[in-house]
C-alpha cells in the first residue's frame, strides 16, 4: 500500500532502495504485516521511510505490478501528514523529498505513478503529460 501526501502543490515522495523499481520515485508504502490492518500499515510505513506522522484518509485507487519474479496489489490512501518536519528516508528509502507537482514531469517515477497519479486526479494531466 501507499501514502499520497499532498501539501498544496508538492507531493511526498521517496526514492526508492530496493527493488522492484530501485533508484526511482514513489510514493511511501509497503507491505503489510500479517495481523496489520490497511490503514496501520500506510503510517507506519509513512513513519519508517520518510520520519513523519500521518494521519490515513480515505482509499484513493488500487494498482497491480507484475514482474517476471513479483505480483503486487498497490493500495493507496489519503494521508494527512500532522507534523511540520522534514522528510528524512529511513527503511528502505534512499531519499525522501516534497516535489512540487511542476517538477513531477522531470522526476524519475516508478512504472505506472504518473499514470495513477492522473487517473486520480491528484495532478493535472497536463503536468505529468505534454
Amino acid at each position: 500500500m501507499g501514502a499520497v501526501v499532498v501539501d498544496e502543490d508538492r507531493l511526498l515522495l521517496i526514492r526508492r532502495g530496493s527493488d522492484p523499481g530501485h533508484g526511482r520515485w514513489s510514493l511511501p508504502g509497503g507491505r503489510v504485516e500479517a495481523g496489520e490492518a490497511l490503514v496501520a500499515a500506510v503510517v507506519r510505513e509513512l513513519r519508517e521511510e520518510t520520519g513523519l506522522e500521518g494521519l490515513c484518509g480515505p482509499m484513493l485507487g488500487w494498482v497491480e505490478r507484475m514482474g517476471v519474479d513479483h505480483h503486487f496489489v498497490i493500495v493507496n490512501f489519503r494521508v494527512d501528514i500532522l507534523d511540520d518536519g522534514s522528510p528524512a528516508a529511513g527503511s528502505d528509502a534512499d531519499e525522501a523529498a516534497w516535489t512540487s507537482f511542476d517538477q513531477l514531469g522531470l522526476t524519475d517515477l516508478a512504472d505506472g505513478l504518473a499514470a495513477f497519479l492522473v487517473d486520480y486526479e491528484v495532478v493535472p494531466a497536463g503536468i505529468l503529460f505534454h
